[in-house]
Parts: structure tokens; sequence; C-alpha cells
């Protein structure tokens, strides 16, 4: 099925192009969402008639969306979720996570502007590309973590598995400090045990002699 383009559309051409397309992807996305007409003589007669008007809305759609990509760009928000300590989420962060955490921060996104090849399952930093225009798009990171000072550490580098690593190796530090500890405390008790019993027997020797 032949439609017009009344935007550009990734992958599928420019404004005013008569592009070929499936007919439930014309009917379910392009049609609905205004971003296209059946290739009919009428309505090509059309286009051309208001393309002007279409070009200068686009011009305008797209210095706004550009003015927006400039403060999104780089942003990085973070998402709270539950995991196992392998860093598996318990559920998914999906696009309307990532566009709800960045409207809370005071961007304009809807869900629909967010790409995510599959909802993000692990713990972690991931770029996300949100298309504010058929010409514009932006790229923020979600910083999902288990805490706010988790998505701290995250954001400063470490892995899930190198905070894991850290948390291991400083409670084997803290176990091994305690068995030092019991150690010493022992050998604290076996030498006040033979300084006690030293000090008595040097005492009956005492007794011993002045009996004598």
């Amino acid at each position: 099925m032949e439609v017009i383009l009344l935007e550009r559309v990734a992958k599928l051409g420019q404004m005013g192009d008569v592009v070929s397309v499936k007919t439930g992807y014309a009917r379910n996305y392009l049609l609905p969402q205004g971003k296209a007409l059946w290739a009919s003589k009428a309505n090509i007669a059309r286009f051309e008639t208001e393309k002007a008007q279409l070009e200068a809305r686009n011009l305008e759609t797209k210095k706004e969306a550009e003015a927006l990509a400039e403060k999104l760009d780089g942003q990085q928000f973070i998402v709270i979720r539950s995991a196992s300590d392998a860093g598996a989420l318990y559920g998914s962060v999906s696009t309307r996570d990532a566009a709800d955490t960045a409207t809370e921060a005071g961007f304009s996104v809807d869900r629909k502007q967010v790409a995510l090849a599959a909802p993000i399952k692990e713990l972690g930093l991931h770029k996300v590309i949100v298309t504010l225009h058929p010409e514009v798009t932006a790229e923020v990171v979600l910083n999902v973590a288990r805490s706010n000072d988790e998505a701290e550490l995250q954001a400063a580098g470490k892995s899930i598995q190198e905070l894991a690593a850290e948390e291991e190796a400083e409670a084997e530090f803290e176990i091994s400090e305690l068995f030092d500890d019991i150690g010493a405390a022992q050998l604290d008790d076996i030498d006040g045990d033979e300084a006690a019993a030293a000090e008595t027997a040097d005492e009956e020797e005492d007794k011993g002699e002045e009996t004598n």
C-alpha cells in the first residue's frame, strides 16, 4: 500500500515521499499518528497545497525539540527497583517507567518517544534514546539501582559485580579481624593463667622457706 509521508519517518523516508508500506503498518501507526496519508491523487494534491504550512510547522516543532534535546541529552535518571544480589530485577523497567522518571525530573517525555530494544531487567547504567522529533533525538541514562547510595556508586563507575566483591571482601576482613581479636584474647587469658600459676608457686615456695 502506498502512502505519502507528512513528516520524516525513520528508515522509511522524508516529508513528501510516496512510499510503499504494509497495510497494517499504515492503518495502525502511520495514519492514526498523522504521519502519512493514503497516496491517492486527491491526497497528493492536498499535500502539495499544504506543503508550505507543513514545512513551517515541522521547522517550528523541530526547533522546540532541539531546545529540549540540548537540556535532556546526557541526563541521568535514577530508577529504584528491588533486585537480587546478582543484579537481576524482580520485574523490569519499561518505556513508561523511563518517561515517568524523566517527566518527574522536569522534562516532558512521552513513553512513545522512548526507544527500548527490550525491557530493562538488570541493575546498572542503561543508555536510552528519546525521539523528540522525527529529526531530533536525545540520549539519556537510566541508573537502575536498589538504593540512592547504590545509584551514586554506579554513577561513579562501579558495577554491581564490583560492589558485591567489595562487600564480600569487607565482610571477610571483619571476620578475620574478629578471629584475630578472639585469638589475642585467648592468648591474654593463657598468659594471665600462667602468670597466676607462677605467682601461686612463688607464694607456696616462700611459705615453705618460712616454715623451715
